[in-house]
């Protein structure tokens, strides 16, 4: 089943998005994260992606309240946000999540990252924030190579692996398919894809890779870019195609 998986940012309780080296709030919904996932979950989503901007950029998890809501609605949570610690981690679990996407900058410390999957095995994504060969942490943290680094990772249990092109986030100009490719068919683990998705046409080249390809976390486009959770459940939520050829 492809996964069309709405992304709710959040920074002080309230609606936002990231712009430059600061945040912005959004108008949509009334500011409200959880009205949009109250919509969200009428429209059948069947996971919510919620993203803490606070403890991503300055280390401190200030919406868990927000999170324990959106829970609380009965749909599956995916909690993100910077997320280096087993501390992290927990607060997010005890909070309601189902999932917990480990962020990019963890990788700069591989034996802790062995030890969150050894400790939370399914309940873990982790994310690989990349711009071409370079994973680069949109929160700061070290640069490393993508392809040193997931070759270790493939060491791994990892569960999925959330793909965020950082270049393309917020800025609906299409997503990066090559990239998306390269890493489900390099790890041959499932995998999330995330940043430029802007439109249908946009869900279903996603969707068309197929294989380890599950889904597609979607944020400003259905926000604020007028594109319909329903109808993209309806194009592209079904059983994915057969994988595309090497």
């Amino acid at each position: 089943m492809f996964e069309v998986i709405p992304a709710i940012d959040v920074a002080a309780g309230r609606l936002a998005r990231i712009a430059g080296a600061a945040t912005e709030p959004l108008a949509a919904y009334g500011g409200d994260p959880v009205g949009a996932a109250e919509a969200f979950t009428a429209a059948g989503a069947r996971w919510l992606h919620v993203v803490d901007l606070d403890l991503a950029r300055a280390g401190r998890a200030e919406n868990l309240l927000v999170v324990r809501r959106v829970a609380a609605l009965g749909v599956p949570v995916q909690a993100s946000g910077g997320v280096r610690t087993a501390e992290h981690v927990e607060a997010f679990l005890e909070a309601g999540a189902s999932r917990v996407v480990v962020g990019s900058a963890a990788l700069a410390e591989p034996e802790a990252v062995g030890d969150l999957l050894a400790r939370y095995g399914e309940r873990l994504v982790v994310a690989i924030e990349a711009d071409g060969a370079t994973i680069r942490p949109r929160g700061g943290g070290a640069e490393l190579p993508l392809w040193d680094t997931l070759g270790w990772l493939a060491e791994l249990p990892v569960p999925r692996f959330l793909y965020v092109e950082v270049g393309r986030v917020g800025r609906m100009e299409g997503p990066d398919l090559d990239g998306i490719w390269a890493l489900a068919r390099h790890t041959g683990r499932p995998v999330l894809a995330s940043g430029g998705i802007c439109d249908l046409e946009d869900l279903r080249a996603i969707a068309s890779l197929g294989g380890h390809v599950e889904g597609a976390v979607v944020g400003r486009a259905l926000l604020e870019g007028g594109l319909s959770l329903a109808d993209a459940l309806a194009a592209v939520g079904s059983d994915p195609p057969p994988e595309r050829p090497a």
